[in-house]
């Protein structure tokens, strides 16, 4: 499963204005409602649902990264925001470091393999330093996008 199949380009956030986690996690879902990944009629849900989740262990795993990720039964097809962050958030991380880069993630909830891949393609990718480090320094969605499909290109090559 490649990035570009799920990460929905009208929801690249280059610029997050939002400084907390709460609003960045809202931020994101309003990028993806935005775009038509999911229903306003949802929003607030799937807010919810996703702050529930980080109250259980944060989503922060470290290295200035952050997923963010609900399956939900309302959710058809898969779909990602991206959001950058350059003063960085408190994502109330693992390493307790800020998060520069944020990957929210929604899923149908009858199809947790589908979820499944997708997270161990962002973790895979979110795990290369250089992956890392150009999308910190990303500021346009066609620099986010760009890198999203190098990322696509280097794993079929794999």
């Amino acid at each position: 499963m490649k990035l570009t199949e799920f990460v929905v380009k009208d929801a690249i956030v280059p610029q997050l204005k939002s400084t907390d986690r709460d609003e960045v996690i809202g931020e994101l879902v309003d990028a993806l409602v935005k775009a038509g990944a999911a229903t306003k009629t949802l929003r607030d849900d799937l807010v919810k649902q996703i702050l529930d989740r980080e109250k259980h262990g944060s989503t922060g795993f470290g290295k200035g990264v952050a997923v963010p990720h609900v399956k939900h039964e309302k959710i058809k097809k898969m779909a990602a925001a991206i959001g950058v962050s350059q003063p960085g958030v408190d994502f109330h991380a693992l390493d307790k470091a800020p998060v520069y880069s944020v990957v929210l993630l929604l899923s149908p909830k009858n199809k947790p393999d589908e979820h499944l891949q997708a997270m161990e393609n962002i973790f895979s990718n979110l795990q290369r330093d250089v992956f890392r480090r150009f999308l910190r320094q990303a500021s346009t969605v066609e620099e986010v996008y760009d890198l999203l499909e190098e990322a696509d290109a280097q794993q079929l090559q794999g």
